[in-house]
């Protein structure tokens, strides 16, 4: 409890910020309210969620992960519980040959103490992630997600992100969409405070549309 009052303060000051320093943003937050991130409970679960995820619709990937959570002992997906799951049942689930071979090589290096969650905390985000782009499947792309949305780490800027492209064109009226230059060069007033304003433009994109 006590960390989602620190985290909602922290949220409410970014909104605060990033409406004072860019008017197009403001707009953005105007119309989608307060930031409703949250941490993830398990960061071996959401890394192995992203895995799935990957090339998927949210309702296929959501699909898989419920399959996986009822082969799994005692419903808990585990580093030793996947590691140890074999390929055929993993595959009954609905999963590639090549995601199982990502989520084994994340298990496998969860076990050995290769990845060491409780270390995040204490960890830069570029630090974080070099450490998970050695695990097979996961890029940076991925390793960002991690930190936006499984940490909460509030200046991450996944400039190599879709969605953002196209929120930033639609809010920025661009006429294509922006290279990674052009949406750092947006973003720079918007730090320290990138992941939240990474977050709104993202929302904006199912929001109101914003007025012309």
């Amino acid at each position: 409890m006590l960390r989602s009052v620190v985290d909602q303060g922290r949220f409410e000051a970014a909104r605060r910020a990033l409406a004072a320093v860019d008017p197009v943003l403001s707009v953005c937050i105007e119309t989608i309210g307060p930031c409703c991130l949250a941490p993830a409970p398990d960061p071996f679960v959401a890394l192995v969620e992203a895995i799935i995820s990957q090339q998927l619709s949210v309702k296929a990937a959501d699909t898989i992960f419920e399959r996986l959570v009822s082969i799994a002992p005692r419903r808990s997906i585990t580093p030793k519980a996947i590691f140890a799951t074999p390929e055929p049942a993993l595959r009954s689930v609905g999963l590639s040959r090549q995601k199982i071979s990502y989520m084994k090589d994340l298990a496998g290096r969860w076990i050995a103490g290769e990845i060491r969650p409780k270390e995040f905390q204490s960890l830069p985000d570029e630090e974080i992630i070099a450490r998970l782009i050695q695990v097979k499947g996961i890029g940076r792309w991925t390793a960002e997600m991690f930190l936006i949305f499984a940490l909460n780490r509030v200046d991450v800027l996944p400039v190599g992100d879709l969605g953002l492209k196209k929120a930033v064109q639609r809010a920025y009226r661009l006429r294509h969409l922006p290279a990674p230059e052009k949406i750092q060069s947006i973003a720079q007033p918007w730090r320290p405070y990138r992941s939240i304003a990474t977050w709104y433009l993202w929302k904006s994109l199912s929001a109101t549309p914003i007025s012309e």
